[in-house]
């Protein structure tokens, strides 16, 4: 080995590490997201279900949607009643990184059709 070529492998070894340390950032922020989405998609269904049986006992459904959804970490962003079911849509804070961030929404639909 010469001496202009020694050092070559560090170089190779911290551009590497640099590359799976971006990527392993990266896989963790869409691992997040996967898990927000499934939280917002959790906190619908039961808000939905809360808000269908707040509308069957004669309170108002989108209040007691607003509860369910917030005590399921959630924060209700639209509720809508047709006839007897009601239509809920959610919102969660997902992970951020810098400027770049995501909150999930997710809708579910529950009553007597």
């Amino acid at each position: 080995m010469s001496r202009g070529e020694r050092g070559g492998a560090t170089v190779l070894a911290v551009a590497l590490t640099g590359l799976l340390l971006l990527l392993g950032v990266a896989l963790a922020l869409v691992a997040g997201v996967v898990v927000a989405h499934r939280q917002a998609q959790s906190a619908a269904d039961l808000a939905a279900l809360g808000a269908a049986g707040a509308l069957v006992d004669g309170r108002d459904p989108c209040t007691a949607g607003s509860a369910v959804a917030a005590a399921n970490g959630a924060r209700l962003v639209g509720c809508a009643v047709q006839g007897r079911t009601v239509l809920v849509r959610v919102q969660v804070a997902g992970p951020a990184w810098r400027e770049w961030g995501v909150d999930p929404v997710a809708e579910a639909r529950a009553g007597q059709e």
